[in-house]
This record gives C-alpha cells, structure tokens and sequence, in this order.
C-alpha cells in the first residue's frame, strides 16, 4: 500500500503516529533501522507533539507503518486518534 488517499499525514496526532508504529509491530529503534537518517529521537519528538518532521519524513514513515496495517486500521487510528 503506497498512502491511504483518506488520510492526510500533516493531519495526524502526535499519539496517533505513535498507535500507528506500535500496530504496525515496530519499536522505535526498529524504525531508526528501516528509515535512513531517522533516530529514535525524532521518532519520540513526533510522537510527543514536540517537533515534526518533514513532510517527506512523515510520508516515508507512513508508508512504513501502513505497510504492515490494512486501510481500514489507518483510517481508524487517523480518525479516532
């Protein structure tokens, strides 16, 4: 799955990126493993709604995560989180 076309990542909640990498089964050592130039840091920052990322960030680690969720669980954290 490339992007769920329903979900904007600018759109999405410091806690909803952080339930869409623990649904998708990664830790956030993992993530600094699969993304380039990503650290645990920033993935901590993004999830505490204290820094962002950039826009290219957060579509590279959207599609990381939805990889491994179907659209209907995206969708669900997007909207409810």
């Amino acid at each position: 799955m490339d992007t769920t076309p329903s979900v904007d990542v600018a759109d999405l909640s410091p806690l909803a990126w952080r339930l869409l990498r623990v649904a998708a089964g990664y830790e956030q050592r993992t993530v600094e493993q699969e993304v380039d130039d990503i650290l645990q840091a920033h993935i901590s920052m993004l999830e505490s709604g204290t820094r962002g990322l950039s826009e290219l960030r957060r579509q590279e680690l959207f599609r990381l995560y939805a990889a491994e969720l179907d659209d209907e669980q995206v969708e669900a954290i997007a909207a409810h989180f």
